[in-house]
């Protein structure tokens, strides 16, 4: 999966007492979450019917501004054929408090921490968004230009044109291969609606230098961005940056050091 750059409850009143403000250094605009959940073998089908039935708490959740539950590339990777242990959940919310409150005693944050054996949350705060997802601008921004120092965060998420998916896939791996390289990268994760047409990738950098190199000077990326734009692959997408207000759990075994 792939999406192209243009441009223990033990720690409970540990989380709840962090100051957003002071960590990412930037006004919380709303709180956007981003949670992947390994699933234990045997409880694969419990994931599928997660997939259906988690939709109507979240859809009656007024709190809850916009959501996805979304599937992952193999190991949450990118570029890599779809993986039926890993599953995400992309939730915002207008305040911590709220958000907090979804997180510890909701039925669908009790699910995937019932069934998974391993789980990764990242707390983001938007700079920019350009685009739409599902019809929807997802991610509340404000108008002016952030400057922001330190890491960042970046999803980027394309629904793929039918007659374009097999032209699409045989271009995007060279792309996903440079990112990983690229100096300044951390982390990226293939998820999404659609194992194949509806895809995002999540991806972390230590800093918006490292990342606006990767997009404008990767000759790879520069290629595909500009058989994006020529070749017409996509029917919608979306780019947007984020500070990064906190994260916890592990991804692949791997704690992600975001501050």
């Amino acid at each position: 999966m792939y999406g192209n750059f243009d441009f223990n409850d033990e720690n409970l009143n540990d989380k709840l007492s962090l100051n957003s403000l002071v960590l990412t250094g930037q006004p919380i605009i709303m709180i956007v979450a981003l949670t992947i959940t390994k699933f234990r073998s045997f409880t694969i089908p419990f994931a599928f019917i997660g997939m259906a039935i988690l939709r109507i708490p979240l859809w009656l959740n007024k709190g809850c501004r916009f959501w996805k539950l979304m599937g992952s590339g193999k190991d949450a990777q990118v570029d890599l054929p779809a993986d039926y242990r890993h599953w995400a959940i992309l939730t915002t919310w207008d305040d911590r408090a709220t958000y907090d409150d979804f997180s510890f005693r909701s039925f669908v944050m009790k699910w995937f921490k019932l069934f998974g054996c391993e789980s990764f949350t990242i707390l983001l705060n938007p700079l920019s968004s350009h685009g739409l997802w599902s019809g929807k601008e997802p991610f509340k921004t404000k108008k002016t230009a952030v400057n922001h120092t330190g890491k960042i965060a970046v999803i980027t998420r394309a629904a793929i044109r039918f007659n374009k998916l097999k032209e699409f896939r045989s271009n995007v791996k060279r792309a996903a291969d440079a990112m990983r390289a690229a100096p300044g990268f951390i982390l990226s994760a293939g998820i999404g609606e659609n194992p194949f047409f509806d895809q995002a990738t999540f991806s972390i950098w230590e800093n918006a230098e490292s990342m606006k190199a990767y997009a404008y000077q990767s000759h790879d990326h520069s290629d595909v961005i500009r058989l994006t734009r020529a070749r017409e692959w996509y029917k919608e997408e979306l780019f947007a940056r984020f500070a990064i207000i906190e994260s916890w759990g592990t991804l692949n075994g791997i704690k992600i050091n975001t501050q």
